[in-house]
């Protein structure tokens, strides 16, 4: 078991190594991501449940569910509910609009190394070119897959809160 880290941990470091130090930054826009999305979920589904039904509660033990004022108290819990639902979302779509971008951002310097290399050394020396490449291109793919994946789960979160707020402003009828 340990061995097999030892090996993991090496690939990383040799995939780190040939894609360059903005490998760090997708990862680490990644992690903060994939925290953000960890959470919003944990809310979403742990907590807000007891908040829509503490919602609910104080609504059916109101007398006076009929008034404009009682509207007003309605609309108000259900605003607060809804601003705690989208909380972060706004961050998260922004995460993972960046991650692309920082693998542009990994191209970019790659392909800065590849002309200086080219500059020094002249273009007879391929295999020294091939190293700039590989750190131009495995940081753009790297900051594709990690929105893909950043893109499917919020997505599905986002319909998620969605759905919530639907079900919580159908369980407060006003009449």
């Amino acid at each position: 078991m340990m061995l097999q880290l030892l090996g993991l941990w090496e690939s990383v470091q040799d995939f780190i190594h040939t894609g360059g130090n903005v490998l760090y930054v997708v990862a680490a826009v990644l992690f903060f991501m994939w925290v953000l999305m960890i959470e919003r979920y944990w809310y979403v589904t742990a907590i807000f449940p007891k908040t829509k039904r503490d919602i609910i509660a104080k609504w059916d033990a109101r007398e006076d569910t009929t008034s404009w004022y009682a509207h007003k108290i309605r609309d108000c819990w259900i605003s607060e509910a809804t601003d705690k639902l989208d909380q972060r979302m706004l961050l998260i779509k922004t995460l993972v609009a960046m991650c692309p971008l920082v693998g542009l951002l990994g191209t970019v310097t790659g392909m800065i190394a590849v002309f200086d290399i080219m500059a020094t050394q002249g273009t007879g020396n391929p295999r020294t070119m091939a190293a700039g490449i590989s750190m131009a291109t495995i940081p753009t793919m790297a900051g594709m897959v990690a929105a893909l994946s950043g893109v499917f789960f919020s997505s599905r979160l986002e319909v998620k809160v969605k759905r919530e707020k639907a079900d919580l402003v159908d369980s407060l009828p006003h009449h």
